[in-house]
């Protein structure tokens, strides 16, 4: 396994049990849906409702009604008390759902079925905030990305299965009797997955539970909207979930209507998209590498716009080769091209949507304080049915003014061009970097080495980096794994170039003069800012180091923060270093950066004033000559 695979978490305590009780519950929510739904338009229960499309219509608002009513009250709940023991009580009141679930599809009590659906709905909102808001407690930040992409993928595959499962054998001989034993079976095992999960402490005991869910509800909204990249990435996953509302609902009306197919056409199209949505969320973590960026969600939200458009002609001409009277089989669509091209492109929506949604849960759950975790989860919950909501309410309006399935479509791809410009002008440092990494990397190749010891490093870090040319700020700008600030003179500062170069960094213009002026560099540091401070204070004109002032030591000092050395190697030989007429320069010589182990800078007892300083400046010295030394090519002249 690489170092980034997600699947090895399925080997561990800290991530399997919650994974197979997740997977599980999606599984029966769905089976018990529909079936519901089969036997209301094809078997017995035909004649208990006046209109199958409105009962349908009913679940899914009893459905989606809980994630309004109690998201607020189950995320208080996840805050304030251990997540595996609420997880153990909501799994275990699931098993008793799931009985009088099945006992309803015996007695055939309709109104005892839709109570079913709400208490459906009541248990996934109890158990959202929950899901997530673990997994950064049991997860390294590493490994964030890539067990959010697992389980979006285990719920895709699950609510497919669980949809198939439930329609099918519904109607089969024993159908109940299978269906249900089958969800009793799923219930109980996902009950005891959860005596496995690992205890996830409170993350604030004290709280007081506030019981006013309506004015709850606004609090945890108004608490998602202080942190400007939180609110950001929960309105996003709120667009994937409409999106998916829509593209799911309008699939059976879709394929019937533009593709002129049947209705196991339907389902082969319906297993197509859950798992190419499964695929694409897996997928993150790979091209991601394990960090939670959101560089890639703009232009997977462009792509699902560009398929969405593409699958409006793709469609069209595949409908000219069916009808009504004879409509397609799953045959006909694979052995036309033009099949081939619908399924390409609602495979290449599924896959965008994927990779889409998955970064924005991670960035979701890193960027929120622990103590309020599961409250901002349940905001999130609170806006997606907002979202669904509407989703469902809008296609509806234009179906009912004469739209087709695939013109709706073409609508949601245009209303998503909108978000790609809003993604687009509320990230732009994210895609500035993203556009400058890979310009350094093709004109400069560079290449990072020792990312373990940046990692080793704390919270707390100052990096004193070799100064080889002007290139130096901008690259440490664009490849370093944070936003770092940096301490530039005040007289550099005003150069019309300096503030385009460090555009993705915090720039701080310090006066050598001003002993204060060092005090916002201690600040950054112990708010846990990474700061960077070139000690040589000038350019190489030698190509070895210049005079080391003992300045950064004693901010280093005065934080309590590790020392970082960064050797900078092949900067000197491009035309931006004072190395002309010295070394033979290139215009994009081969860059390398490379970090080495973090050192502190401990004070010895009674040294103080001059003394410190110069002893400091001295071991700040042997601190960067030993990087050279051990970053160098010592077998040759």
């Amino acid at each position: 396994m690489s170092e980034h695979s997600q699947f090895a978490l399925l080997k561990t305590r800290r991530f399997l049990p919650l994974f197979l009780a997740q997977a599980n519950g999606a599984f029966n929510d769905n089976a018990f849906r529909l079936a519901l739904a089969t036997l209301y338009i094809y078997g017995p229960l035909r004649s208990a409702v006046s209109d199958p499309d409105q009962a349908n219509a009913t679940m899914a608002a009893l459905l989606v009604m809980p994630f309004f009513l109690f998201s607020a009250l189950a995320g208080q709940l996840a805050d304030k008390f251990d997540k595996s023991v609420i997880a153990r009580r909501v799994k275990l009141v699931e098993i008793a759902f799931v009985a009088v679930a099945s006992y309803s599809l015996y007695t055939q009590n309709v109104p005892l079925q839709f109570t079913c659906v709400f208490i459906a709905g009541v248990l996934s909102t109890f158990f959202g905030p929950i899901k997530y808001s673990i997994l950064p407690q049991h997860l390294h930040k590493q490994e964030l990305l890539g067990g959010n992409g697992l389980i979006e993928t285990g719920t895709s595959i699950s609510i497919l299965l669980g949809m198939l499962f439930g329609s099918y054998f519904i109607l089969a001989g024993f159908g109940r009797h299978f269906v249900s034993g089958t969800m009793i079976g799923l219930a109980v095992l996902a009950y005891v997955a959860t005596w496995f999960i690992p205890k996830a402490p409170s993350a604030q005991p004290e709280m007081k539970i506030n019981w006013n869910l309506f004015l709850e509800t606004w609090d945890v909204i108004r608490l998602a909207k202080e942190k400007r990249d939180v609110w950001l990435s929960l309105l996003g996953i709120s667009w994937f979930w409409f999106l998916g509302v829509v593209f799911l609902s309008q699939i059976q009306p879709f394929t019937k209507d533009i593709l002129h197919a049947d209705l196991a056409t339907s389902t082969f199209i319906l297993a197509v998209f859950s798992i190419a949505t499964g695929v694409g969320s897996a997928f993150c973590n790979v091209l991601l590498k394990g960090k939670v960026t959101l560089k890639y969600v703009p232009l997977s939200a462009l792509l699902l716009s560009l398929f969405i458009f593409d699958l409006y002609f793709s469609s069209a001409r595949f409908g000219m080769i069916s009808s009504d009277a004879m409509p397609a089989t799953s045959g006909v669509l694979l052995s036309h091209f033009s099949g081939w091209h619908v399924l390409f492109d609602l495979s290449a929506i599924a896959f965008c949507s994927g990779l889409f949604v998955v970064p924005l849960f991670a960035l979701m759950q890193a960027r929120t304080p622990y103590y309020r975790r599961a409250r901002i989860i349940g905001a999130n919950n609170i806006v997606n049915a907002v979202f669904m909501v509407v989703a469902s309410l809008l296609s509806g309006a234009l179906l009912a003014r004469g739209m087709s399935v695939s013109m709706v479509y073409v609508f949601l791809g245009v209303a998503n061009l909108g978000v790609v410009a809003y993604l687009v002008f509320s990230l732009p440092q994210t895609l500035f970097a993203a556009f400058a990494r890979f310009a350094m990397r093709l004109l400069y190749r560079v290449e990072i080495r020792g990312l373990e010891h940046y990692h080793a490093a704390g919270k707390k870090v100052l990096i004193v980096p070799n100064h080889t040319s002007f290139l130096d700020g901008p690259l440490l700008s664009v490849f370093l794994p944070e936003k770092a600030a940096f301490a530039i003179n005040t007289y550099m500062a005003k150069a019309w170039w300096v503030r385009p170069a460090f555009a993705l960094s915090d720039m701080i213009p310090i006066d050598p003069t001003n002993p204060l002026s060092l005090r916002e560099l201690v600040n950054r540091m112990k708010r846990n800012q990474k700061v960077v401070i070139f000690p040589e204070g000038r350019l190489t004109t030698t190509g070895g180091l210049m005079k080391i002032y003992e300045g950064p030591a004693a901010i280093a000092n005065m934080a309590g923060a590790n020392v970082l050395p960064l050797r900078i190697d092949g900067a000197l030989y491009s035309p931006f270093s004072r190395m002309r007429g010295k070394l033979r320069l290139k215009w994009f010589p081969k860059i390398t950066l490379t970090f080495l182990p973090p050192v502190k800078f401990d004070a010895p007892e009674g040294l103080r004033g001059a003394d410190l300083r110069e002893r400091q400046g001295e071991k700040l010295y042997d601190v960067m000559a030993n990087m050279m030394f051990k970053t160098s090519n010592i077998d040759r002249t």
